[in-house]
């Protein structure tokens, strides 16, 4: 009996004390207590920003990219976590750069849509420059091409989102339109059978 009693305290005493190792190699491990502040790399190349966040025991990593023509071409323009914030060194820090080159869109079909229409698909693509030219057509309203750089585009083209696309649009006849009256004009004989 006593022996036992040995052996569950010998037990007992390795488990605390395998225990508390692993508390202390935990805390090395996530370094518990350290901290450091994110730099802000706002505005910075992403090198640059690399550079600053490394300086701060700190790693970037390119998440996405947009484009701003406002803004210069790989400059970074969010990052996470925000400037400021107190982290474990070793982190690593998010970033978004402004693209160097705009996102280019799929044109679709636009050609027999009315220039409304067409108008709100180009829009929808992020196409925000959309110029009319009116052609000489027996449609009114109706687009008959699309251009881009002095040369129609097929549909399925890519051109970048700044664009400026401009719209063939039919100006319609200038004929009136047959009114539907039967009624012979005065002084024209009427048929009879």
């Amino acid at each position: 009996m006593k022996r036992l009693l040995i052996h569950l305290c010998a037990m007992a005493v390795a488990v605390l004390l395998v225990g508390w190792l692993c508390m202390v190699w935990l805390g090395v491990w996530t370094h518990h207590g350290e901290v450091t502040v994110v730099p802000e790399v706002k505005a910075l190349s992403f090198d640059e920003a690399a550079r600053t966040l490394a300086g701060a025991d700190l790693h970037a990593h390119l998440l996405d990219s947009v484009y701003d023509a406002k803004l210069p071409a790989g400059a970074v323009i969010n990052q996470n976590p925000r400037p400021g914030a107190k982290v474990k060194p070793g982190r690593t820090v998010y970033v978004t750069i402004n693209a160097f080159t705009p996102r280019m869109v799929t044109i679709p079909s636009l050609a027999d849509n009315s220039a409304r229409q067409a108008r709100t698909t180009l829009t929808g693509l992020g196409i925000t420059r959309i110029t009319e030219r009116r052609v000489p057509s027996d449609y009114h309203d109706l687009v008959l091409s699309v251009i881009y750089k002095g040369k129609r585009l097929s549909p399925g083209a890519r051109v970048p989102v700044d664009a400026t696309i401009e719209l063939e649009v039919g100006q319609g006849t200038t004929e009136t339109p047959d009114d539907g009256n039967d009624e012979p004009a005065e002084g024209e004989e009427l048929d009879l059978i």
